[in-house]
């Protein structure tokens, strides 16, 4: 199973690359790019189109059996803070290494063209 996931990744990340995507919560955009992974249905944002000041650090970890360990930040906009809403994989396995560093969001973030 887990040789499928990379061709149907590269299939829905090409289509993806082609429109702006953005991260908005509390009316606020967090994040903005072109350049966006698509995983599973999961927008991964490059780290540089990522505005740090609304993110602050999280201790929770989780481990995906074929990404790999997902570390969180909290999105933090207006003194409203969405606890772990953020995740990105530092040092992903090997068929998710097109997502290293790259921060995807959900908890109500939407994401938007």
């Amino acid at each position: 199973m887990a040789a499928a996931l990379p061709g149907v990744n590269s299939i829905t990340q090409s289509l993806n690359h082609y429109f702006m995507a953005r991260a908005i919560w509390s009316g606020q955009v967090i994040a903005e790019s072109d350049r966006c992974e698509m995983v599973e249905g999961n927008h991964y944002f490059p780290p540089e189109a990522v505005k740090k000041e609304f993110l602050q650090p999280s201790d929770t970890h989780t481990t995906c059996g074929w990404k790999g360990i997902a570390s969180y930040h909290n999105v933090a906009v207006g003194g409203q803070v969405n606890k772990d809403a953020a995740w990105y994989y530092p040092d992903p396995k090997a068929a998710a290494k097109n997502i290293a560093g790259y921060i995807a969001f959900w908890k109500g973030v939407k994401i938007e063209p």
